[in-house]
Protein backbone atom coordinates (compact mmCIF):
# COMPACT_ATOMS: atom_id res chain seq x y z
CA UNK A 1 0.00 0.00 0.00
CA UNK A 2 1.31 3.64 -0.89
CA UNK A 3 0.24 5.70 1.61
CA UNK A 4 0.22 9.86 1.50
CA UNK A 5 1.60 9.39 4.24
CA UNK A 6 1.40 5.64 6.00
CA UNK A 7 2.98 4.98 9.02
CA UNK A 8 4.00 1.41 10.49
CA UNK A 9 4.67 0.71 14.10
CA UNK A 10 5.24 -2.41 16.12
CA UNK A 11 6.55 -5.62 13.92
CA UNK A 12 4.41 -5.56 10.42
CA UNK A 13 2.50 -8.57 9.68
CA UNK A 14 3.61 -9.79 5.87
CA UNK A 15 2.29 -7.75 2.85
CA UNK A 16 -0.44 -9.94 1.87
CA UNK A 17 -1.96 -10.32 5.40
CA UNK A 18 -1.68 -6.74 6.13
CA UNK A 19 -3.03 -5.74 2.32
CA UNK A 20 -5.90 -8.13 3.36
CA UNK A 21 -6.73 -6.96 6.30
CA UNK A 22 -6.78 -2.87 4.67
CA UNK A 23 -9.38 -4.02 2.34
CA UNK A 24 -11.33 -5.67 5.34
CA UNK A 25 -11.41 -1.96 6.58
CA UNK A 26 -12.50 -0.66 2.97
CA UNK A 27 -15.25 -3.20 2.64
CA UNK A 28 -16.71 -1.80 5.83
CA UNK A 29 -17.08 1.46 4.24
CA UNK A 30 -14.03 3.25 4.64
CA UNK A 31 -13.21 6.08 3.67
CA UNK A 32 -17.42 6.34 2.86
CA UNK A 33 -18.22 6.54 -0.85
CA UNK A 34 -20.46 8.87 -1.61
CA UNK A 35 -20.67 7.92 -4.96
CA UNK A 36 -22.83 4.58 -4.05
CA UNK A 37 -26.37 4.81 -5.66
CA UNK A 38 -28.89 2.05 -4.44
CA UNK A 39 -30.23 0.06 -7.39
CA UNK A 40 -33.84 2.05 -8.38
CA UNK A 41 -32.04 5.05 -7.48
CA UNK A 42 -30.02 4.61 -10.87
CA UNK A 43 -32.27 7.02 -13.58
CA UNK A 44 -31.31 4.76 -16.32
CA UNK A 45 -32.70 1.81 -14.43
CA UNK A 46 -36.25 2.96 -14.80
CA UNK A 47 -36.01 3.87 -18.63
CA UNK A 48 -33.98 0.35 -18.66
CA UNK A 49 -37.35 -1.47 -17.06
CA UNK A 50 -39.95 0.65 -19.54
CA UNK A 51 -36.91 -1.12 -22.20
CA UNK A 52 -37.72 -4.45 -20.82
CA UNK A 53 -41.31 -4.77 -20.43
CA UNK A 54 -41.58 -3.31 -24.27
CA UNK A 55 -39.01 -5.95 -25.74
CA UNK A 56 -41.09 -8.29 -23.40
CA UNK A 57 -44.32 -7.57 -25.66
CA UNK A 58 -42.63 -7.34 -28.85
CA UNK A 59 -40.64 -10.75 -28.48
CA UNK A 60 -43.74 -12.72 -26.98
CA UNK A 61 -45.90 -11.42 -29.85
CA UNK A 62 -42.96 -12.65 -32.01
CA UNK A 63 -42.84 -15.91 -30.94
CA UNK A 64 -46.56 -16.22 -30.68
CA UNK A 65 -46.56 -15.40 -34.36
CA UNK A 66 -44.05 -17.81 -35.48
CA UNK A 67 -44.72 -20.81 -33.23
CA UNK A 68 -44.47 -22.97 -35.82
CA UNK A 69 -40.96 -22.44 -35.71
CA UNK A 70 -40.65 -23.19 -31.99
CA UNK A 71 -39.06 -26.54 -31.07
CA UNK A 72 -38.51 -28.45 -27.67
CA UNK A 73 -34.90 -30.43 -27.12
CA UNK A 74 -34.54 -30.79 -23.78
CA UNK A 75 -34.61 -28.01 -21.19
CA UNK A 76 -34.61 -25.35 -24.37
CA UNK A 77 -37.03 -23.86 -26.55
CA UNK A 78 -35.28 -23.33 -30.14
CA UNK A 79 -36.77 -20.65 -32.99
CA UNK A 80 -35.04 -22.71 -35.97
CA UNK A 81 -35.17 -20.72 -39.19
CA UNK A 82 -32.99 -20.14 -42.42
CA UNK A 83 -32.04 -16.76 -41.96
CA UNK A 84 -28.67 -15.79 -43.22
CA UNK A 85 -27.61 -19.18 -44.70
CA UNK A 86 -27.33 -18.02 -48.13
CA UNK A 87 -24.88 -15.29 -46.76
CA UNK A 88 -22.85 -17.47 -44.75
CA UNK A 89 -22.77 -20.14 -47.40
CA UNK A 90 -21.54 -17.15 -49.88
CA UNK A 91 -19.00 -15.97 -47.45
CA UNK A 92 -17.39 -19.62 -46.47
CA UNK A 93 -16.91 -20.16 -50.57
CA UNK A 94 -16.12 -16.60 -51.69
CA UNK A 95 -13.37 -15.87 -49.47
CA UNK A 96 -11.89 -19.52 -49.21
CA UNK A 97 -7.96 -18.91 -49.63
CA UNK A 98 -7.90 -15.87 -46.93
CA UNK A 99 -10.28 -18.69 -44.11
CA UNK A 100 -7.92 -21.49 -45.30
CA UNK A 101 -4.89 -19.21 -43.57
CA UNK A 102 -7.53 -17.94 -40.51
CA UNK A 103 -8.39 -21.86 -39.99
CA UNK A 104 -4.70 -22.18 -38.53
CA UNK A 105 -4.89 -19.18 -36.74
CA UNK A 106 -8.69 -19.96 -34.82
CA UNK A 107 -7.21 -23.86 -34.29
CA UNK A 108 -4.31 -22.27 -32.68
CA UNK A 109 -6.10 -19.93 -30.88
CA UNK A 110 -8.06 -22.15 -29.46
CA UNK A 111 -5.65 -23.77 -27.78
CA UNK A 112 -4.20 -21.22 -26.59
CA UNK A 113 -8.20 -19.90 -25.08
CA UNK A 114 -7.82 -23.97 -23.66
CA UNK A 115 -4.35 -22.86 -21.91
CA UNK A 116 -5.65 -19.85 -20.44
CA UNK A 117 -8.72 -21.11 -18.81
CA UNK A 118 -7.22 -24.03 -17.55
CA UNK A 119 -4.24 -21.18 -16.00
CA UNK A 120 -7.14 -18.82 -14.25
CA UNK A 121 -8.98 -22.32 -12.95
CA UNK A 122 -5.37 -23.56 -11.42
CA UNK A 123 -4.90 -19.81 -10.46
CA UNK A 124 -8.07 -19.73 -8.64
CA UNK A 125 -7.66 -23.06 -6.41
CA UNK A 126 -4.42 -22.09 -5.36
CA UNK A 127 -5.70 -18.93 -4.13
CA UNK A 128 -8.77 -20.64 -2.56
CA UNK A 129 -6.30 -23.71 -0.54
CA UNK A 130 -3.60 -21.26 0.57
CA UNK A 131 -4.81 -17.88 0.56
CA UNK A 132 -8.27 -18.07 2.02
CA UNK A 133 -8.26 -14.83 4.13
CA UNK A 134 -8.05 -13.27 0.54
CA UNK A 135 -11.92 -15.12 -0.06
CA UNK A 136 -13.07 -14.00 3.13
CA UNK A 137 -12.05 -10.38 2.65
CA UNK A 138 -13.01 -9.61 -1.27
CA UNK A 139 -16.31 -12.35 -0.77
CA UNK A 140 -17.09 -12.29 -4.18
CA UNK A 141 -17.81 -15.55 -5.93
CA UNK A 142 -15.89 -17.30 -8.19
CA UNK A 143 -18.09 -18.18 -10.97
CA UNK A 144 -20.46 -14.86 -11.60
CA UNK A 145 -22.98 -15.19 -14.00
CA UNK A 146 -23.38 -11.83 -16.00
CA UNK A 147 -26.92 -11.52 -15.84
CA UNK A 148 -28.72 -8.24 -16.19
CA UNK A 149 -28.91 -5.72 -12.70
CA UNK A 150 -26.61 -8.40 -11.02
CA UNK A 151 -23.86 -5.81 -10.53
CA UNK A 152 -26.35 -3.43 -8.57
CA UNK A 153 -28.06 -5.64 -7.00
CA UNK A 154 -25.06 -7.52 -4.99
CA UNK A 155 -22.77 -4.40 -5.38
CA UNK A 156 -20.22 -5.82 -7.40
CA UNK A 157 -18.28 -2.55 -6.95
CA UNK A 158 -15.18 -3.34 -9.31
CA UNK A 159 -18.21 -3.89 -12.46
CA UNK A 160 -19.91 -1.35 -13.95
CA UNK A 161 -24.05 -1.48 -14.14
CA UNK A 162 -25.06 -4.15 -16.23
CA UNK A 163 -28.82 -3.10 -17.61
CA UNK A 164 -30.91 -5.19 -19.66
CA UNK A 165 -30.33 -2.94 -22.53
CA UNK A 166 -26.44 -4.17 -22.66
CA UNK A 167 -27.50 -7.62 -22.26
CA UNK A 168 -29.86 -7.55 -25.98
CA UNK A 169 -27.27 -5.51 -27.52
CA UNK A 170 -24.17 -7.48 -26.58
CA UNK A 171 -26.06 -10.88 -26.91
CA UNK A 172 -26.84 -10.13 -30.83
CA UNK A 173 -22.62 -9.06 -31.00
CA UNK A 174 -21.16 -11.85 -29.47
CA UNK A 175 -24.23 -14.36 -30.49
CA UNK A 176 -24.71 -13.75 -33.88
CA UNK A 177 -20.34 -13.07 -34.73
CA UNK A 178 -19.82 -16.46 -32.75
CA UNK A 179 -22.46 -18.52 -34.35
CA UNK A 180 -21.76 -16.89 -37.90
CA UNK A 181 -18.26 -18.05 -37.67
CA UNK A 182 -18.54 -21.57 -36.69
CA UNK A 183 -21.12 -21.37 -40.08
CA UNK A 184 -19.09 -19.82 -42.01
CA UNK A 185 -16.07 -22.56 -41.53
CA UNK A 186 -18.67 -24.81 -42.04
CA UNK A 187 -19.48 -23.61 -45.26
CA UNK A 188 -15.70 -23.44 -46.31
CA UNK A 189 -15.24 -26.85 -45.31
CA UNK A 190 -18.73 -28.21 -47.86
CA UNK A 191 -20.01 -28.79 -43.94
CA UNK A 192 -24.38 -28.45 -44.72
CA UNK A 193 -26.20 -25.31 -42.51
CA UNK A 194 -29.64 -27.17 -41.66
CA UNK A 195 -31.06 -24.31 -39.85
CA UNK A 196 -30.66 -21.26 -37.49
CA UNK A 197 -31.77 -19.53 -34.95
CA UNK A 198 -32.13 -18.94 -31.46
CA UNK A 199 -33.30 -20.86 -28.27
CA UNK A 200 -34.27 -20.07 -24.30
CA UNK A 201 -34.96 -21.21 -21.27
CA UNK A 202 -38.82 -20.52 -21.60
CA UNK A 203 -38.83 -20.36 -17.39
CA UNK A 204 -36.34 -17.58 -17.39
CA UNK A 205 -37.24 -15.83 -20.59
CA UNK A 206 -35.78 -13.76 -22.11
CA UNK A 207 -32.54 -13.53 -20.07
CA UNK A 208 -31.07 -16.56 -21.41
CA UNK A 209 -30.82 -16.23 -24.81
CA UNK A 210 -28.35 -17.69 -27.41
CA UNK A 211 -27.89 -17.90 -30.90
CA UNK A 212 -27.56 -20.69 -32.61
CA UNK A 213 -25.88 -22.37 -36.11
CA UNK A 214 -27.20 -25.94 -36.57
CA UNK A 215 -24.33 -28.31 -38.60
CA UNK A 216 -25.05 -31.44 -40.20
CA UNK A 217 -23.14 -33.30 -37.77
CA UNK A 218 -23.05 -36.77 -39.23
CA UNK A 219 -21.38 -35.15 -42.56
CA UNK A 220 -18.95 -32.81 -39.99
CA UNK A 221 -18.19 -36.12 -38.15
CA UNK A 222 -16.86 -37.71 -41.39
CA UNK A 223 -14.26 -35.10 -42.43
CA UNK A 224 -10.77 -35.00 -41.23
CA UNK A 225 -10.02 -33.85 -37.52
CA UNK A 226 -8.21 -30.16 -38.63
CA UNK A 227 -11.54 -29.01 -40.24
CA UNK A 228 -13.77 -29.90 -37.29
CA UNK A 229 -11.03 -28.67 -34.87
CA UNK A 230 -11.43 -25.19 -37.14
CA UNK A 231 -15.33 -25.30 -37.33
CA UNK A 232 -14.99 -26.15 -33.54
CA UNK A 233 -12.91 -22.73 -32.77
CA UNK A 234 -14.06 -20.46 -35.18
CA UNK A 235 -16.75 -19.44 -32.82
CA UNK A 236 -14.23 -18.37 -30.02
CA UNK A 237 -12.06 -16.74 -32.51
CA UNK A 238 -14.75 -14.60 -33.64
CA UNK A 239 -14.93 -13.94 -30.41
CA UNK A 240 -11.45 -12.90 -29.79
CA UNK A 241 -11.62 -10.83 -32.68
CA UNK A 242 -14.54 -9.18 -31.81
CA UNK A 243 -13.10 -8.30 -28.27
CA UNK A 244 -10.17 -6.97 -29.99
CA UNK A 245 -12.52 -4.55 -32.30
CA UNK A 246 -14.35 -3.42 -29.42
CA UNK A 247 -10.80 -2.93 -27.43
CA UNK A 248 -9.32 -0.67 -29.58
CA UNK A 249 -12.89 1.63 -30.05
CA UNK A 250 -12.87 1.73 -26.37
CA UNK A 251 -9.12 3.11 -25.72
CA UNK A 252 -10.33 5.68 -28.66
CA UNK A 253 -14.02 6.64 -26.87
CA UNK A 254 -12.18 7.12 -23.68
CA UNK A 255 -9.43 8.70 -24.32
CA UNK A 256 -11.79 11.72 -25.94
CA UNK A 257 -14.47 11.16 -24.02
CA UNK A 258 -13.21 10.95 -20.67
CA UNK A 259 -10.95 13.96 -18.85
CA UNK A 260 -9.10 13.34 -15.46
CA UNK A 261 -11.08 15.32 -12.52
CA UNK A 262 -9.57 13.98 -9.32
CA UNK A 263 -7.60 11.81 -7.60
CA UNK A 264 -9.65 8.01 -6.09
CA UNK A 265 -8.35 7.50 -2.62
CA UNK A 266 -8.50 3.67 -1.41
CA UNK A 267 -8.35 3.91 2.49
CA UNK A 268 -7.22 6.19 5.39
CA UNK A 269 -3.66 5.73 6.59
CA UNK A 270 -3.11 2.65 8.52
CA UNK A 271 -0.41 1.20 11.23
CA UNK A 272 -0.35 -2.10 12.37
CA UNK A 273 0.82 -2.07 16.35
CA UNK A 274 0.77 -4.81 19.12
CA UNK A 275 -2.07 -5.75 21.37
CA UNK A 276 0.14 -6.00 24.25
CA UNK A 277 1.06 -2.17 23.43
CA UNK A 278 -2.06 -1.06 24.47
CA UNK A 279 -2.66 1.29 27.31
CA UNK A 280 -6.25 2.54 26.58
CA UNK A 281 -9.50 2.30 24.82
CA UNK A 282 -11.97 4.99 24.53
CA UNK A 283 -10.37 6.59 27.92
CA UNK A 284 -10.68 3.31 29.70
CA UNK A 285 -6.56 2.08 30.87
CA UNK A 286 -5.84 -1.53 29.94
CA UNK A 287 -3.56 -3.27 32.49
CA UNK A 288 -2.86 -6.72 30.60
CA UNK A 289 -4.27 -5.90 27.07
CA UNK A 290 -5.49 -8.93 25.27
CA UNK A 291 -7.60 -8.66 21.58
CA UNK A 292 -11.05 -10.09 23.81
CA UNK A 293 -10.40 -6.64 26.43
CA UNK A 294 -9.87 -4.64 23.40
CA UNK A 295 -13.16 -6.21 21.88
CA UNK A 296 -15.16 -5.93 24.89
CA UNK A 297 -14.37 -2.11 25.43
CA UNK A 298 -15.23 -1.57 21.79
CA UNK A 299 -18.49 0.34 21.07
CA UNK A 300 -20.89 -0.38 18.19
CA UNK A 301 -21.26 2.24 16.76
CA UNK A 302 -18.52 4.90 15.13
CA UNK A 303 -14.91 5.02 15.91
CA UNK A 304 -12.96 3.70 18.66
CA UNK A 305 -10.19 5.40 19.99
CA UNK A 306 -6.99 3.45 20.97
CA UNK A 307 -4.13 4.37 22.36
CA UNK A 308 -0.69 2.85 21.81
CA UNK A 309 2.49 4.59 23.14
CA UNK A 310 2.20 8.27 22.98
CA UNK A 311 -0.40 8.13 19.64
CA UNK A 312 -3.95 7.39 19.52
CA UNK A 313 -5.41 5.59 16.88
CA UNK A 314 -9.11 4.41 15.18
CA UNK A 315 -11.21 1.78 14.29
CA UNK A 316 -14.49 0.21 14.68
CA UNK A 317 -15.87 -2.43 16.26
CA UNK A 318 -16.79 -4.53 12.84
CA UNK A 319 -12.94 -4.10 12.12
CA UNK A 320 -11.83 -5.45 14.99
CA UNK A 321 -13.77 -8.24 15.01
CA UNK A 322 -12.17 -9.35 11.55
CA UNK A 323 -8.80 -10.01 13.42
CA UNK A 324 -8.86 -12.14 15.59
CA UNK A 325 -6.31 -14.42 14.11
CA UNK A 326 -3.59 -11.62 13.19
CA UNK A 327 -1.14 -13.11 15.59
CA UNK A 328 -1.29 -10.42 18.32
CA UNK A 329 -1.29 -6.85 15.88
CA UNK A 330 -4.12 -5.03 14.98
CA UNK A 331 -4.49 -2.76 11.76
CA UNK A 332 -5.93 0.67 12.86
CA UNK A 333 -6.48 3.99 11.55
CA UNK A 334 -4.53 6.83 12.18
CA UNK A 335 -5.90 9.38 13.75
CA UNK A 336 -5.10 11.82 10.94
CA UNK A 337 -6.90 15.21 9.23
CA UNK A 338 -8.12 12.88 6.53
CA UNK A 339 -10.32 10.57 8.65
CA UNK A 340 -11.74 13.04 10.80
CA UNK A 341 -12.98 15.46 8.50
CA UNK A 342 -14.61 12.38 7.09
CA UNK A 343 -13.65 13.34 3.57
CA UNK A 344 -14.95 11.26 0.07
CA UNK A 345 -13.30 9.04 -2.31
CA UNK A 346 -12.48 11.62 -4.38
CA UNK A 347 -10.65 14.70 -4.18
CA UNK A 348 -10.95 16.83 -7.39
CA UNK A 349 -9.60 20.57 -6.18
CA UNK A 350 -7.28 21.59 -3.29
CA UNK A 351 -7.61 25.55 -2.86
CA UNK A 352 -8.84 25.68 -5.78
CA UNK A 353 -6.07 24.03 -7.70
CA UNK A 354 -7.47 21.26 -9.63
CA UNK A 355 -6.17 17.69 -8.95
CA UNK A 356 -5.53 15.29 -12.01
CA UNK A 357 -3.51 12.93 -10.47
CA UNK A 358 -1.45 11.66 -7.49
CA UNK A 359 1.78 13.28 -8.39
CA UNK A 360 -0.23 16.97 -8.12
CA UNK A 361 -1.88 15.91 -5.05
CA UNK A 362 1.65 15.37 -3.39
CA UNK A 363 2.48 18.22 -4.71
CA UNK A 364 -0.02 20.91 -3.64
CA UNK A 365 0.22 18.89 0.27
CA UNK A 366 4.03 19.69 -0.17
CA UNK A 367 3.64 23.51 -0.59
CA UNK A 368 2.08 23.30 3.30
CA UNK A 369 3.21 23.17 6.55
CA UNK A 370 1.30 21.32 9.53
CA UNK A 371 -1.17 23.37 10.77
CA UNK A 372 -2.35 25.42 7.38
CA UNK A 373 -5.92 25.42 6.84
CA UNK A 374 -6.54 24.07 3.27
CA UNK A 375 -10.32 23.67 1.51
CA UNK A 376 -10.35 20.44 -0.37
CA UNK A 377 -13.07 19.88 -3.04
CA UNK A 378 -14.57 16.38 -2.96
CA UNK A 379 -16.93 14.57 -5.30
CA UNK A 380 -19.96 13.57 -3.68
CA UNK A 381 -23.61 11.92 -5.27
CA UNK A 382 -25.32 15.02 -6.52
CA UNK A 383 -22.20 17.39 -7.17
CA UNK A 384 -19.17 18.51 -5.03
CA UNK A 385 -18.61 19.76 -1.41
CA UNK A 386 -16.02 22.21 -0.12
CA UNK A 387 -14.22 21.17 3.43
CA UNK A 388 -11.71 23.12 5.57
CA UNK A 389 -9.48 20.57 6.80
CA UNK A 390 -5.80 21.73 9.16
CA UNK A 391 -2.97 19.63 7.83
CA UNK A 392 -1.57 17.40 10.40
CA UNK A 393 2.24 16.71 11.04
CA UNK A 394 3.97 13.36 9.19
CA UNK A 395 4.35 10.98 11.89
CA UNK A 396 7.71 10.24 10.42
CA UNK A 397 8.63 13.24 9.08
CA UNK A 398 8.91 16.34 11.37
CA UNK A 399 7.86 19.52 9.42
CA UNK A 400 6.37 17.72 6.74
CA UNK A 401 2.41 18.68 6.06
CA UNK A 402 -0.11 15.17 5.95
CA UNK A 403 -3.25 14.50 5.02
CA UNK A 404 -3.35 10.67 5.88
CA UNK A 405 -5.09 8.84 3.09
CA UNK A 406 -3.72 5.87 1.30
CA UNK A 407 -3.83 3.96 -1.87
CA UNK A 408 -4.06 -0.16 -2.24
CA UNK A 409 -3.92 -2.16 -5.05
CA UNK A 410 -7.75 -3.26 -5.69
CA UNK A 411 -8.12 -7.15 -6.03
CA UNK A 412 -10.71 -8.79 -6.76
CA UNK A 413 -11.88 -12.54 -6.72
CA UNK A 414 -12.79 -14.92 -9.41
CA UNK A 415 -12.19 -15.21 -12.85
CA UNK A 416 -14.44 -11.63 -13.93
CA UNK A 417 -12.32 -10.57 -11.14
CA UNK A 418 -9.15 -10.77 -12.80
CA UNK A 419 -10.26 -10.04 -16.36
CA UNK A 420 -11.45 -6.39 -15.30
CA UNK A 421 -8.41 -5.57 -13.38
CA UNK A 422 -6.56 -6.66 -16.79
CA UNK A 423 -8.48 -4.71 -19.26
CA UNK A 424 -8.63 -1.62 -17.06
CA UNK A 425 -4.87 -0.78 -17.12
CA UNK A 426 -5.49 1.87 -19.68
CA UNK A 427 -6.76 3.95 -17.19
CA UNK A 428 -5.43 4.77 -14.00
CA UNK A 429 -7.09 3.33 -11.36
CA UNK A 430 -6.35 5.81 -8.48
CA UNK A 431 -7.68 9.02 -10.83
CA UNK A 432 -11.26 9.92 -11.44
CA UNK A 433 -12.10 10.35 -15.14
CA UNK A 434 -15.09 12.81 -15.76
CA UNK A 435 -17.07 12.54 -18.81
CA UNK A 436 -17.14 15.40 -21.19
CA UNK A 437 -20.92 14.79 -21.44
CA UNK A 438 -22.67 13.38 -18.77
CA UNK A 439 -25.27 10.38 -19.47
CA UNK A 440 -24.66 9.11 -23.01
CA UNK A 441 -20.96 9.31 -22.60
CA UNK A 442 -21.26 6.55 -19.89
CA UNK A 443 -23.67 4.47 -21.23
CA UNK A 444 -21.53 4.42 -24.39
CA UNK A 445 -18.45 3.85 -22.37
CA UNK A 446 -19.58 1.12 -20.61
CA UNK A 447 -21.23 -0.72 -23.32
CA UNK A 448 -18.12 -0.77 -24.63
CA UNK A 449 -16.57 -2.28 -21.99
CA UNK A 450 -18.73 -4.82 -21.48
CA UNK A 451 -18.63 -5.87 -24.81
CA UNK A 452 -14.82 -6.67 -24.82
CA UNK A 453 -15.25 -8.30 -20.71
CA UNK A 454 -18.19 -10.88 -22.09
CA UNK A 455 -16.57 -11.61 -25.23
CA UNK A 456 -13.18 -12.39 -23.74
CA UNK A 457 -15.41 -14.52 -21.17
CA UNK A 458 -17.32 -16.20 -23.70
CA UNK A 459 -14.65 -17.15 -25.81
CA UNK A 460 -12.54 -18.50 -22.55
CA UNK A 461 -14.91 -20.17 -20.81
CA UNK A 462 -16.31 -21.58 -24.10
CA UNK A 463 -12.94 -23.46 -24.68
CA UNK A 464 -13.27 -24.98 -21.16
CA UNK A 465 -12.53 -29.35 -21.98
CA UNK A 466 -15.94 -29.56 -20.76
CA UNK A 467 -19.19 -31.81 -22.98
CA UNK A 468 -21.55 -28.44 -22.93
CA UNK A 469 -19.24 -26.06 -24.41
CA UNK A 470 -17.43 -26.57 -28.04
CA UNK A 471 -13.91 -27.13 -26.25
CA UNK A 472 -15.24 -30.35 -24.92
CA UNK A 473 -15.49 -31.72 -28.51
CA UNK A 474 -12.31 -29.62 -29.18
CA UNK A 475 -10.77 -31.60 -26.49
CA UNK A 476 -12.12 -35.08 -27.81
CA UNK A 477 -10.82 -34.77 -31.27
CA UNK A 478 -7.32 -33.10 -30.01
CA UNK A 479 -6.84 -36.90 -27.63
CA UNK A 480 -8.17 -38.77 -30.39
CA UNK A 481 -5.39 -37.40 -32.99
CA UNK A 482 -2.81 -37.99 -30.61
CA UNK A 483 -3.58 -41.53 -29.40
CA UNK A 484 -5.53 -42.85 -33.04
CA UNK A 485 -7.95 -44.41 -30.18
CA UNK A 486 -11.92 -43.57 -29.89
CA UNK A 487 -12.19 -44.94 -26.55
CA UNK A 488 -9.33 -43.17 -25.07
CA UNK A 489 -10.43 -39.96 -26.19
CA UNK A 490 -13.78 -40.60 -25.17
CA UNK A 491 -12.69 -41.85 -21.68
CA UNK A 492 -10.49 -38.33 -21.70
CA UNK A 493 -13.67 -36.67 -22.82
CA UNK A 494 -15.81 -37.98 -20.16
CA UNK A 495 -13.04 -37.79 -17.31
CA UNK A 496 -12.09 -33.98 -17.96
CA UNK A 497 -15.91 -33.32 -18.40
CA UNK A 498 -16.41 -34.41 -14.94
CA UNK A 499 -13.31 -33.08 -13.24
CA UNK A 500 -13.71 -29.49 -14.45
CA UNK A 501 -18.00 -29.87 -13.25
CA UNK A 502 -16.54 -31.20 -9.98
CA UNK A 503 -13.34 -28.21 -9.55
CA UNK A 504 -16.43 -25.30 -9.92
CA UNK A 505 -19.22 -27.18 -8.00
CA UNK A 506 -16.23 -27.26 -5.20
CA UNK A 507 -15.04 -23.44 -6.25
CA UNK A 508 -18.42 -22.54 -5.48
CA UNK A 509 -19.20 -24.16 -1.93
CA UNK A 510 -16.15 -23.28 -0.92
CA UNK A 511 -17.11 -19.76 -1.54
CA UNK A 512 -20.22 -20.15 0.23
CA UNK A 513 -18.61 -21.10 3.02
CA UNK A 514 -16.09 -18.58 3.46
CA UNK A 515 -19.11 -16.60 3.81
CA UNK A 516 -19.83 -18.13 6.96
Amino acid sequence: MQELPGKNQGRPPKNNARKSQVQKMRKKGFPPNKEKMSFLSDPFTRIDLILLAIFLIFFSSFLYMGKKNLKREGLLVLYKTKWGIRLINYLGTRYKKTLRVLSYISVLTGYALMAGVLYLIYTVVKIYIFNPEIVRAIKVPPIIPLVPYLPQVFKLEFLPPFYFTYWIIILAIIAISHEVAHGIFAALNKVKIKTTGFGFFPYFLPIFLAAFVELDEKKMAKKEKFPQLAILSAGTFANIITAILFLLILFGFFSVAFSPSGVVFDTYATSTITITGVSMINGVTLSNPSYEKILNLSEEEGFNEITFGNETYLATKDIIENQDKNDGRILVYNDAPAIRANISRIITAIDGVKIESVDKLVEEISKHSPGDKITITEKIENGFAEKEIILGEHPSKAGIAWLGIGFIGKESGGFFGRLVANLASFRDKNVYYEPKIDGIVVFLYNLLWWVVIISISVALINMLPVGIFDGGRFFYLTVLGITGSEKVAKRAFAFSTYLFLFILLLLMVSWLFSLW
